[in-house]
């Protein structure tokens, strides 16, 4: 075995971490699923620096895709771009088109309608200080959602059974979602997200945070979560991405620090028969 083979199985996770979850590696999954998400042309702007440049990315239906590059790349811009988190900051502007079914999300007017259908995960854990159930419940009480009382019980356990996390809870509902643990507290805010029914959701480093055993545990709940939501990862650990993905997207800059999509495709062949050699040197940790 040559040292590049060697490097990408490793990475790929290929005698560390179990086979990659690429298409044809599970039954069910060897084509093309129809896109949840679409850019065209995008790019994206921070006052006079081009952050992203003429991003061309379609994302499937109901599996992972996990964005991937050095940092500075526009990963994390890219991803927030889709619920329209730079809204609010100074300068911040796109072009081109960001589709979410028939719309474009650059004109939505009804951001929280948005921010329903497409839920976020941050970095870090940030539940609410308030209970258990009370955090899991909030995107439901609010008006915009309209969710009948009766309801809401039935969905914040089914929330939790989703998360992975009813059983562990399930007696304490009314203490304080801050007195979880750090991977319960994730697994808490991505219950939240859910409870609301969104289509999408979004996963901005979730596990950067979180201890291995914690880590695995979210890798364990994506798996479930992708039968029933299309999700978009951004991580830097290349085993997590091999893991957890279906689909990968390769992100780095030009000279000019503009972030630009390299290629993208099934995980498996992005990690074992890339196209080109930026992707090639970056999974192998030749840079990057």
């Amino acid at each position: 075995m040559s040292d590049k083979d060697f490097e990408l199985k490793a990475v790929h996770g290929q005698g560390i971490a179990g086979p990659g979850r690429g298409p044809g590696a599970r039954e069910g999954h060897s084509e093309m699923p129809p896109s949840e998400i679409e850019a065209r042309e995008f790019n994206f702007y921070y006052g006079a620096f081009h952050a992203l440049a003429d991003i061309n990315l379609a994302v499937p239906r109901h599996r992972v895709t996990a964005l991937i590059g050095p940092s500075g790349c526009g990963k994390s811009t890219f991803l927030r771009s889709i619920n329209r988190m730079h809204d609010q900051t100074p300068g911040a502007r796109s072009t081109g088109e960001l589709r979410f079914g028939n719309e474009d999300i650059n004109k939505t007017s009804d951001l929280t309608a948005l921010r329903q259908r497409i839920g976020m995960i941050f970095q870090r854990p940030n539940p609410f200080p308030m209970s258990i159930y009370d955090n899991v419940a909030y995107g439901m009480r609010l008006e915009s959602q309209r969710t009948p009382k009766a309801e809401v019980k039935e969905r914040v356990e089914k929330a939790l059974r989703s998360a992975f996390l009813w059983d562990e809870v399930r007696d304490k509902l009314r203490h304080s979602g801050l007195a979880l643990s750090g991977g319960q507290q994730q697994r808490l805010c991505i219950a939240r997200a859910i409870a609301v029914q969104p289509q999408v959701v979004l996963m901005d480093e979730p596990c950067a945070a979180l201890d291995p055993i914690a880590t695995l545990a979210i890798e364990d709940l994506i798996h479930e979560l992708e039968k029933d939501y299309t999700i978009l990862i951004v991580t830097h650990n290349m085993q997590q991405a091999a893991r957890v993905s279906d689909y990968t997207a390769f992100f780095t800059t030009d000279e000019s620090r503009t972030g630009q999509l390299v290629e993208h495709g099934p995980t498996q062949t992005i990690f074992t028969n890339p196209r080109d050699r930026r992707t090639e040197d970056y999974i192998s940790g030749r840079f990057g």
